[in-house]
């Protein structure tokens, strides 16, 4: 079985924002990783799998690497960049742009020091008209780091998406089904269900407000009838993000619980009864001991 079994973990990197956790949920067939506009939305190691006749790929979508500002912006990217050493092939997003930073200088350094193979997923490819600027592009990226294959795509319009996964085999080593064929992701229940939260909250609030909050879970039971009673608090940093988060007459919270209601229900395939509120820590971003009870530790 082995010899003709492919399977391996591939780490997706990049600055925040650039597509990682669509490009995943694409190409596992599902979405488990939360997604919003905003950059930093993705805080912790999310672990997902695809498996078909010729293998099995577990993804690991990583925080975006970023100059860290906070306790927990230290964490997210000590968790991207300790991946690095842990995985088979690596998979570099970037945007189409022949202008390279020194966060993609930055990201090119790290994996300079890495024998890992590295594919280059040039994303939002469809927000570029003409084709010949994007293999400029490509080959700007060349020059800074060696790459073992580079290729165009489209995230949100699911373009080459298929080609991405064929490539990840060939570079896969030959090993052991890790996972049950059924199985997409490790992670808990909880922890998606308070990640959909959060993503709701990341879409529906103020621009300042989103990298303040946290959401955990404070109970989570199920009824005989199969419906789940889900009880869950989202956590902020100042008094007046609290007012904003409730809104007028809890409309805006409402709202975020509706939205959210649906995904979950969505995704457990039964009803479920989800009751928010709202709470202050102040800067818990800068406390570990915060951080750790809202799940942000090393495993």
């Amino acid at each position: 079985m082995e010899d003709k079994f492919k399977s391996g973990f591939v780490a997706l990197i990049g600055r925040p924002n650039v597509g990682k956790s669509t490009l995943m949920n694409h190409l596992i067939g599902q979405k488990i990783a939360i997604t919003s506009e905003k950059p930093q939305t993705t805080r912790n190691r999310i672990q997902t799998v695809y498996t078909d006749e010729r293998g099995q790929i577990i993804f690991l979508d990583t925080p975006g690497i970023h100059k860290a500002k906070n306790k927990l912006g230290e964490y997210m990217v000590n968790i991207a960049e300790g991946t690095l050493k842990e995985v088979d092939v690596i998979l570099w997003l970037v945007e189409p742009s022949s202008f390279i930073g020194a966060g993609e200088r930055h990201i090119a350094e790290l994996l300079g020091r890495v024998k890992t193979p590295v594919i280059l997923a040039m994303n939002k490819i469809d927000t570029v008209k003409d084709h010949d600027e994007i293999l400029g592009y490509l080959d700007a990226y060349r020059q800074i780091c060696d790459f073992a294959e580079m290729v165009p795509v489209s995230a949100l319009r699911d373009k080459n998406t298929r080609k991405m996964t064929d490539l990840i085999f060939k570079y896969l080593p030959y090993g052991p089904q890790y996972y049950d064929e059924d199985t997409v992701t490790d992670q808990p229940m909880r922890q998606i269900a308070a990640e959909l939260i959060r993503e709701k909250a990341l879409r529906l609030l103020d621009e300042e407000i989103p990298h303040g909050i946290a959401v955990t879970i404070e109970s989570m039971t199920e009824r005989k009838n199969g419906m789940f009673d889900i009880e869950a608090n989202i956590v902020c940093e100042k008094d007046s993000h609290k007012g904003i988060i409730i809104g007028k007459g809890g409309s805006m919270l409402k709202k975020i619980g509706t939205s959210a209601r649906i995904e979950i229900e969505h995704l457990m395939g039964t009803r479920v009864n989800l009751q928010l509120w709202v709470k202050v820590r102040r800067e818990w971003r800068d406390s570990e001991l915060y951080m750790k009870n809202y799940g942000y530790t090393d495993r």
